[in-house]
């Protein structure tokens, strides 16, 4: 099996399970009790959550574990409305999040906060004076992603963060899930209020993730009860997966720092192999993420595809997991102006640092093999 669906989810380090193991056979104990075995249990995950502050170079109380990205989304942008709606009820974002930024957005407009959808260009990409545009008094929240999960757009974090800081009023709420370990972000510098990560896409374990929230940044919290997590989060914590989480992170940006190159040239040879089939449209950006491709084959059903070539042993996606089971049209796609041909057929091949370039040969041969057995049967 060969798989190139990374973007989806990504399969553990083995450090993570035996982290993770460990910490469950050991470390049972509820970090809140204060019994010894409770004590041992709080101060592994303060270890864990000062581990993660340095790695991300940020400070500790600033780290809030979570279970992934939809809740640290959804608890930064849900969090900031129902907290700051007394100094306005604007909120702006893009057309392309991912969606649990926009139904999070949607469901907020039910109560009567009014939301703006930044257009993005050809490239999926936004302009920075787009968000200065629509900023006004009102507004109280900014969230665009990092790199987008279909396209690998990688958007101007930098400079709406520049925009964001002239104005205090307001927040700036970054998805980075799909960008983490990939594309570099510094949290300290850039504007950024609150900044998402998920453990499963670096590989880690589903359930597990965090939120930076900077000091002094107030969210109504969407769970009351117990106060863990400075009241953000109550519930007894997941220690196992916030101690497997954090070496999840460590072996990420290991290997962000060790293999970059690796990713760029798989990227390159795949994205040259795709070019130079007659019936594939690349449709990702130049510059965009290395490790995502995004292409259409007009005319051919992309489930068809990808059921063909998963019966060759190789296993990529159309688009979102989260939405890839619903309508056919891609709305990112859709949002960049590209035809509805274009959006309907499209696919994703996303990389992680562990597939090899011989990896990529196969599939490029499969793919040619499948397209060239559909052609002949179609006409």
């Amino acid at each position: 099996m060969i798989y190139l669906d990374n973007s989806a989810t990504t399969k553990p380090y083995q450090e993570v399970i035996d982290s993770f193991t460990q910490v469950s056979q050991k470390y049972y104990g509820n970090p809140s009790s204060i019994h010894r075995t409770g004590a041992e249990a709080e101060k592994l995950l303060l270890r864990a959550r000062q581990q993660a502050a340095d790695l991300l170079e940020v400070k500790e109380e600033e780290i809030v574990f979570t279970s992934g990205g939809t809740e640290g989304n959804n608890t930064a942008i849900k969090g900031i409305a129902l907290a700051h709606h007394n100094r306005g009820k604007h909120i702006i974002t893009s057309q392309i999040e991912h969606p649990s930024v926009l139904e999070a957005c949607k469901g907020l407009e039910d109560f009567g906060f009014r939301v703006t959808y930044l257009p993005v260009n050809h490239q999926g990409l936004i302009e920075p004076a787009d968000v200065e545009a629509a900023i006004t008094e009102e507004t109280i929240l900014v969230s665009i992603m990092h790199v987008n999960n279909e396209l690998g757009a990688i958007q101007p974090i930098k400079e709406i963060g520049e925009i964001t800081k002239r104005y205090p009023k307001l927040h700036f709420h970054v998805d980075h899930v799909q960008g983490f370990g990939k594309v570099p972000l510094s949290l300290s510098d850039s504007g950024i209020d609150l900044c998402t990560i998920s453990g499963h896409k670096i590989h880690g374990l589903k359930g597990t993730g965090l939120l930076f929230a900077k000091k002094g940044t107030h969210l109504f919290p969407l769970m009351h009860g117990g106060g863990q997590e400075r009241s953000i989060r109550s519930g007894t914590e997941n220690l196992a997966g916030s101690v497997a989480l954090v070496k999840a992170i460590r072996l990420i940006l290991e290997e962000q720092r060790q293999k970059s190159q690796h990713l760029l040239d798989m990227k390159e040879r795949l994205w040259n192999c795709l070019d130079g089939m007659e019936q594939v449209t690349t449709n990702s950006p130049a510059g965009h993420a290395p490790h995502i491709i995004n292409i259409s084959v007009p005319g051919y059903k992309p489930e068809v595809l990808i059921h063909a070539l998963s019966e060759k042993g190789f296993y990529i996606s159309t688009k979102s997991a989260c939405s890839s089971k619903n309508e056919d049209v891609s709305s990112v796609l859709a949002a960049c102006g590209l035809s509805e041909s274009r959006s309907s057929s499209a696919l994703r091949i996303s990389l992680s640092y562990h597939n090899q370039l011989q990896e990529i040969e196969g599939f490029c041969k499969a793919f040619d093999e499948v397209l060239h057995q559909f052609s002949e049967i179609m006409g």
